[in-house]
């Protein structure tokens, strides 16, 4: 018998994904990032992970704590399809957890161990220029009042706009264009809190876009990304839609940019890959 949190949804998820091959693909080893994380905050009643064609899989949890499915298929084949299929019980919002101060941040203990949350990566490396423009300027010594101010600083900066920019695109690369989609959102805001010394993380997982979906209503759009800070406690943000993270809100992953937390990655050998495509369903349940 699950437990069902207080002002929570029961979500239903279909993720479909894979590559098409010009040719054939005589052996490939592949990760999938599909799996729901079980977390206080969210709880995870059914999972699976497939794969056509069919292979034995294999799991474990990565370095950053996400459950990765590995599967090796030998025999040739022209396409891979892999689909995460999952329910999950999600909570609401919380409200901001954490009591150090932003000085406190500094301190050489929390900077040694949150360093991988404050370097820079090639995808949220910005020059000193574009920090001293827009994140000094929204610093306080409470990270909750700074992390809130740069979400909303990047809302200005970015206009959501689909197909705008691929997943290797860096958030300077978008602050250029001006345009994004969630990862984009989400590495511009990592990049603006890192560089005032705020461990941030990057987080994939899913988003039912309509705040009143009724019970049994299903959205088809793709995974969404969005941010945690730590101030004591990790707390999430949602850079993209300003919405609160909870309820409508699923975590799968985690990490320091998007390369940490793909959802799909592998080696093969054979004839040039494409993209199968992406599709997400969503439902609501509960």
């Amino acid at each position: 018998m699950s437990t069902f949190f207080s002002g929570g949804w029961r979500l239903h998820i279909v993720h479909d994904t894979g590559f098409v091959y010009d040719g054939l693909a005589h052996g490939s080893y592949n990760e999938a990032r599909l799996t729901p994380a079980s977390l206080p905050t969210q709880a995870v009643l059914s999972t699976e992970v497939r794969a056509v064609p069919g292979a034995e899989r294999w799991s474990y949890t990565d370095y950053w704590g996400t459950k990765v499915t590995t599967f090796q298929i030998d025999s040739p084949h022209e396409s891979l399809r892999v689909t995460g299929e999952s329910t999950v019980e999600t909570s609401s919002a919380r409200t901001p957890q954490g009591n150090l101060s932003c000085t406190a941040l500094l301190d050489e203990a929390v900077v040694d161990r949150f360093y991988e949350y404050l370097a820079p990566t090639p995808r949220t490396l910005l020059p000193e220029e574009v920090r001293d423009a827009y994140a000094i300027p929204l610093l306080s010594d409470d990270p909750h009042a700074s992390a809130a101010a740069v979400s909303e600083r990047v809302r200005s900066l970015l206009t959501y706009a689909p197909g705008t920019t691929e997943v290797q695109t860096s958030a300077q690369e978008a602050l250029d264009r001006g345009v994004g989609v969630c990862q984009d959102f989400s590495h511009l805001s990592i990049a603006l809190l890192r560089s005032i010394g705020i461990p941030t993380r990057y987080v994939s997982g899913y988003l039912h876009p309509h705040e009143e979906a009724k019970v049994g209503e299903t959205a088809r759009g793709e995974s969404h990304a969005w941010i945690e800070y730590y101030a004591g406690s990790w707390n999430a943000l949602d850079p993209t839609s300003g919405a609160a993270v909870g309820a409508r809100h699923v975590v799968v992953a985690r990490g320091r940019d998007y390369a940490d937390v793909t959802p799909l990655s592998g080696i093969y050998h054979g004839a040039p890959a494409s993209g199968l495509g992406v599709t997400v369903a969503i439902t609501r349940l509960r």
